[in-house]
């Protein structure tokens, strides 16, 4: 039996999983902020958030439109992952005392110029929305469906609405200026303090009224929402008196779980399990077929080995002089798998750190956050995979495959984003990053990512060569004609198609939950998500490399890899696809966004697929030619 095989260093990472969630289960809010306790009566201080839409895609702040702001406006991102994404946020006007409820407590007031109400109108008509938080928690609004048989919540609430008034024939804009916040609080009646675990919106426009000069207001029109009278219009010399209420609101759930109301009850669930089901089923079926037919296979060719009128081999067996030759380019694969182990060891760690609670799915960005810090982490995993893979293929130079390695992704993903970043700085939006954090990113990766992945190198450098189980010829044999079914870019084509198909409907969710900013399970399926991927890419993987193999071809090193890799073609075709069916987004500079972060997700997923779909067919060649006697 041969040593060594790649497919245990993707099992590598499940040991840095444990130290990762040691170091999480200290540390538990680095890229949260613990929640409070509050007495009745302690003040609540809701912050702003950038305006934002899903028809442009360019968050700008809060303050970039005329609303009422305290007396100083103070930037207060509070988590390392709000740094590094650039968000914006900002104290405002609205101030709460925990369990003390109010009613038409005024802001402010203003009068709008045409200038103001022109910025007023663009981002209605653009669809933004206003986000804010309390106690870290997002703000939310719900929609009962029209049976009331569910409510759907989003992020944040519209900045106003477009409608005909009165028997008007022209559509004018409305602006949402009364807001009624529900805080929801869980109580520990023991320790007598409470947990805040919802913050939700109910807005509404109206014009106010008042008596007397407005040093001396009275509002008359502060009551029900069905006495609000007339909906407040944005217009040149309008004046716009900005109120809210605020209600308090027992809730059983606690903080742990207050996603849990958000959350829809069905739908994600349903085809995830059906998938699930689907994948199980065949994935069933193709093992029993393989594992009969390699199995007759390999009996077949033990028993000829003993017989003297064997004279002749074919199938699989007839290349093991060839199988394990280098192929061509052998640094970039190498360079390639290496990333690729990475990248599976960061989305294994982040899915399962996700799906047992470490993450909220009311901030659904906190994800990406998150798997940028465990991919630095994961940079002995790399530089140990493609320096051993490396060495396999007789290489001396693994200093430079371990910095190619360690640059060649993150180089690249860096280029696209800078370029994204500096159309949005162009484009005016608060999304910029600004030049401090990148090169806070730069000294991550130069001095931590870097550094981590040389280690690796070096530990896999100093480990014996992996030895095949088979001796390779000197002079490479001719492989014979091949009908054209077996084309090498129809049958990556296809194998690429089954892992797309497998978890197309979660990456609906996905797109959804990034596009559409709504709620959904999607921490919890992409544990089940990512088990479906890696099953089909590895049982994709031995399929067509075994069948290659029977056809006496032993180019299977970038096959094994490009099969599987070639989901992310499928993937990127069906963003575009979302793009012009699902969405609203229409203006140029949005358009490059989108494709941009999408061409950066599908080169990631490409990566990633490709490493499982090679390591498996590794492990699986190393197995079939190890079970084989030969002369």
């Amino acid at each position: 039996m041969a040593r060594g095989t790649l497919l245990p260093q993707l099992c590598i990472s499940l040991c840095t999983f444990v130290l990762l969630f040691a170091y999480h289960a200290s540390c538990f809010y680095l890229f949260d902020v613990a929640p409070q306790d509050f007495h009745k009566g302690d003040p609540l201080m809701v912050k702003v958030k950038e305006l934002t839409s899903t028809k442009t895609h360019l968050p700008y702040s809060y303050y970039s439109l005329p609303y009422c702001h305290p007396e100083r406006v103070v930037d207060s991102a509070e988590t390392l992952g709000e740094v590094i994404q650039g968000e914006l946020i900002q104290n405002s006007p609205y101030l709460f005392r925990m369990r003390e409820p109010q009613k038409c407590k005024i802001v402010c007031r203003i009068v709008l110029d045409a200038k103001t109400a022109k910025e007023f109108k663009e981002k209605i008509e653009d669809e933004y929305r206003v986000n804010m938080i309390l106690d870290n928690l997002p703000l939310v609004r719900g929609i009962s469906f029209p049976d009331e048989s569910s409510i759907l919540y989003s992020h944040g609430f519209p900045i106003g609405f477009t409608g005909m008034y009165a028997g008007s024939k022209e559509v004018k804009y409305f602006i949402q200026n009364h807001l009624t916040f529900v805080v929801k609080y869980h109580e520990d009646p023991i320790k007598n303090l409470s947990k805040i675990v919802g913050f939700e919106i109910k807005p509404f426009s109206v014009k106010h009224e008042y008596d007397g000069i407005w040093t001396h207001a009275h509002l008359t029109t502060c009551g029900e929402p069905n006495t609000y009278g007339s909906p407040q219009e944005v217009k040149d010399r309008n004046e716009i008196i900005f109120t809210y209420d605020v209600e308090f609101e027992a809730s059983d759930l606690k903080r742990e779980s207050h996603s849990d109301m958000y959350l829809p009850k069905v739908g994600d669930w349903f085809w995830t399990v059906k998938s699930l089901t689907i994948v199980l089923f065949l994935s069933g079926m193709v093992a029993m077929i393989m594992l009969r037919t390699i199995y007759r296979d390999i009996s077949k060719y033990n028993q000829l080995q003993t017989q003297e009128e064997a004279q002749e081999e074919t199938g699989w067996k007839v290349v093991h002089g060839d199988v394990f030759r280098p192929p061509s380019n052998s640094e970039l694969l190498c360079v390639y798998v290496g990333t690729g182990v990475q990248l599976f060891g960061t989305v294994l760690v982040t899915v399962v750190l996700a799906a047992i609670g470490i993450l909220s799915p009311s901030n659904g960005r906190r994800l990406i956050r998150l798997m940028l810090f465990h991919w630095i982490l994961m940079g002995p995993v790399a530089g140990y995979t493609s320096v051993r893979l490396y060495k396999k293929f007789d290489g001396t130079e693994w200093k430079r495959i371990t910095l190619r390695t360690a640059l060649m992704f993150p180089a690249t993903a860096f280029a696209v984003f800078f370029l994204l970043n500096a159309l949005v700085w162009f484009q005016g939006s608060s999304r910029a990053m600004p030049l401090g954090t990148m090169l806070l990113l730069v000294f991550l990766l130069f001095g931590i990512s870097v550094p981590l992945a040389f280690i690796g190198g070096y530990a896999g450098f100093r480990k014996p060569a992996m030895e095949d189980p088979v001796r390779t010829r000197k002079i490479a044999r001719q492989i014979p004609e091949q009908p054209w079914y077996k084309n090498q870019v129809l049958s990556i084509l296809i194998g690429g198609f089954l892992p797309f198909a497998a978890v197309f409907i979660e990456f609906f969710f996905i797109l959804v939950s990034i596009w559409y900013f709504e709620f959904h399970r999607i921490y919890s399926f992409l544990p089940i998500m990512f088990a479906i991927l890696i099953v089909t890419c590895a049982e994709v993987s031995i399929v067509q490399c075994y069948f290659q193999l029977r056809s006496e071809d032993y180019h299977w090193w970038w096959r094994s890899y490009l099969t599987s890799a070639s989901s992310a073609l499928y993937l990127f075709l069906y963003a575009v696809y979302f793009l012009f069916f699902k969405t609203e987004i229409t203006k140029p500079a949005s358009l490059v966004l989108y494709f941009g972060y999408m061409l950066l997700l599908s080169y990631a997923f490409s990566v990633l697929t490709g490493a499982i779909g090679f390591c498996t067919c590794f492990s699986f060649t190393r197995l079939i030619y190890s079970s084989v006697k030969f002369d």
